[in-house]
């Protein structure tokens, strides 16, 4: 009877457990939210309320399968301290905001947010170490931990984050050294502000950035801030009596240290005068040659002209048509290394070094030439030399490049600098090693052919074009204007990133010269007259026939919407099964495929609609996107993937899920 009594009980508890478990089993992340909120909004300001669809609160951005993706909860003026055990609980977390609060006490431990992409907790009154639990969480892309009260040493295993792109520690009580950071993937840094010491380490990475990334730390030094360290060394030994041989020695090296200088300062006198002479020299013989011109011009028309005075730029004489002298600097100067981007990371090089370069030509386009220019350093960006350096004015063009080069997103490509003068506008970006969409979709050699990509690698770099374009949408007046694939690269990670965003308006209207066949077909009809304003529909245009080109693998050779009209669906379905049938990719056979395929093509459509009016902004293209792909990652299978596509490899590698508010 005993065993029988114990056989009971053991049922009854389980009942009882397996039952009261269930709630909990299904609202896990509610239970989860709402013991935070109680540790970090004794006030109650967060409306979260009890036995509704937590996906619908506010804050919560993102939800997928039940699960909290994105949690972003900022300016809610939260005065409680977060509570480690309910924080932990929702692991499937890939943006975490509590930024702009008054959170205080230690960051607990993060150890179970194990898929954590993006932290933000900053301007807060968070207290205590930097949370090494971080470090172990290998996802991680953005640390923002900056205007707190932060104390200790920033940990040298911050260099396990491979994935590191921002790392943001201003403004806190950091002391110590800074560790010497080598991930080629970190485009943001900051750690002014703070009680740090020692030499800054000269890593390829960190001597990217200038001194305003370490400004306002006492006891630093090093090349980045102007301050070189001194060595001092190890101390020598003391004796009583200083030899006279060392003393003789020291001297002997002191005169000689003083009488290189000013030898060397003399010689560079020298040269200086000898390099004014000759210019002199040159500038009056060019005038002397100028006023024997203007006469004889003077003597053949039967007028009389005075010399202008100076070089003028190359052009043709408007008397007879002849070239009329190179053009020169004079009176305007070589002009400044313009940086971009307030409280951004400002590259340490000079014009100069930008000068010495050695230069390899990347393309020519419409705008400009791009080249790859290498330093001396190593250091590597991509240089664009517009054609027009006359339109717009010289202050027009200011502006335009400021209010471009604030622009910063991950899936755009950072205009860094820039440099204009008389006869001469150049402009500095980021170097992408991994080409272009362009390439991706057609290869070295476009004039074989491309092939259409997978539909899972079509709706990633669909949302990352979509994103990108919804934040250069979002200044007013801006837009991209030449958007189209040769303009997209893949960034470290393969994910797409917008080039020469907000530079047609840097072509000279009253320009006879066309764009190319390929680029006229990526606008939109009513914009396709050079005199006519390019509108963010036209945008919404170009991206849907850049949608049609990822997926059946043809540049826009042709006006599309007018060859093929309402049957651009039937042929694009042709294009793909034509493809699959010849090569080597069989198709997937799978409902999700036809079903995503029908939803990029239904996307695709409605933005190449010939009336401006009837497109969908980007906001809702990239609404309509994201929800596609949200339930493909759900419905779809292991299965569904063929070996050797370029897209199971994208499909591998970890989305920049950093939070943005667009």
């Amino acid at each position: 009877m005993g065993p029988l009594l114990h056989q009971r009980y053991f049922l009854l508890f389980y009942s009882i457990f397996f039952v009261t478990s269930l709630p909990f089993a299904r609202s896990g992340d509610a239970e989860a939210l709402l013991a935070l909120k109680s540790s970090i909004d004794p006030s109650n300001s967060l409306p979260w309320p009890q036995g509704s669809d937590f996906c619908q609160w506010q804050g919560i951005k993102q939800c997928m399968s039940g699960r909290v993706i994105k949690l972003v909860v900022e300016y809610f003026n939260l005065s409680g301290t977060l509570d480690e055990k309910s924080l932990n609980q929702l692991d499937q977390l890939r943006v975490l905001s509590f930024k702009a609060n008054s959170i205080s006490g230690e960051i607990p431990s993060l150890s179970g947010l194990v898929s954590l992409k993006s932290l933000f907790l900053n301007d807060n009154q968070f207290s205590g170490f930097f949370p090494s639990s971080i470090t172990s969480l290998h996802r991680v892309k953005v640390i923002v931990l900056s205007g707190n009260k932060i104390s200790g040493k920033i940990p040298s295993s911050l260099l396990k984050l491979r994935r590191l792109y921002v790392l943001y520690l201003q403004d806190n009580r950091f002391t110590g050294t800074i560790p010497p950071l080598n991930q080629t993937s970190l485009r943001f840094f900051n750690v002014s502000n703070n009680q740090l010491s020692g030499e800054i380490p000269s890593t390829p990475v960190l001597i990217q950035f200038n001194s305003s990334s370490f400004s306002h730390n006492l006891n630093l030094c090093g090349e980045q801030i102007g301050n070189p360290c001194i060595n001092h060394g190890p101390p020598a030994p003391i004796s009583p009596v200083p030899s006279s041989s060392s003393k003789h020695s020291r001297r002997a090296k002191l005169i000689k240290i003083i009488a290189g200088t000013i030898g060397g300062f003399v010689l560079l006198l020298i040269f200086l005068c000898l390099l004014w002479i000759i210019c002199k020299s040159c500038r009056r013989r060019r005038k002397s040659r100028e006023v024997r011109r203007s006469k004889e011009v003077g003597i053949e028309t039967g007028e009389r002209g005075e010399p202008s005075g100076g070089a003028a730029p190359s052009g043709r004489d408007s008397n007879n048509g002849r070239k009329q002298g190179g053009f020169s600097w004079e009176g305007e100067g070589l002009g400044s290394l313009v940086f971009l981007g307030a409280g951004d990371q400002q590259m340490t090089y000079t014009l100069e070094d930008l000068l010495k370069a050695s230069a390899e030509t990347l393309g020519r386009g419409s705008i400009g030439s791009t080249y790859k220019a290498v330093m001396e350093s190593g250091f590597i960006v991509t240089v664009k030399r517009l054609k027009d350096s006359k339109y717009p004015r010289m202050e027009e063009f200011r502006r335009q490049m400021d209010m471009i080069g604030r622009l910063r997103h991950p899936n755009l490509v950072p205009l860094r600098a820039y440099f204009q003068a008389k006869e001469e506008r150049l402009l500095v970006y980021d170097y992408f090693p991994n080409g272009s969409l362009f390439s991706l979709i057609h290869g070295s050699r476009p004039s074989s052919g491309g092939k259409p990509l997978h539909w899972t690698s079509c709706l990633k770099i669909a949302e990352d074009l979509a994103t990108g374009l919804v934040y250069i949408h979002q200044t007013p007046g801006m837009m991209h204007g030449n958007l189209k694939s040769s303009n997209v690269l893949l960034g470290s990670e393969f994910e797409s990133c917008l080039t020469d965003y907000g530079l047609m308006s840097f072509r000279d209207p009253e320009s006879v010269e066309e764009p190319s066949t390929s680029s006229l077909f990526y606008r939109s009809p009513e914009c396709r007259d050079p005199w006519k304003p390019l509108t963010q529909q036209s945008d919404v245009y170009s991206y849907g026939v850049l949608l049609l080109e990822l997926l059946t693998g043809k540049t826009p050779f042709q006006d599309l919407v007018q060859e093929h009209g309402a049957e651009i669906p039937r042929w694009v379905r042709s294009v793909r099964e034509e493809e699959t049938e010849s090569g080597d990719d069989p198709p997937s056979g799978n409902e999700t495929s036809e079903e995503k395929l029908g939803t990029l093509l239904n996307i695709a459509m409605a933005c190449v609609s010939l009336n401006p009016e009837s497109r969908p902004a980007m906001r809702d293209v990239l609404r309509m996107v994201r929800d596609a792909r949200a339930e493909a990652q759900v419905s779809s299978n292991s299965s569904d993937h063929s070996p050797g596509r370029w897209s199971d490899t994208v499909q591998s590698l970890p989305r920049e899920e950093e939070h943005l508010n667009i």
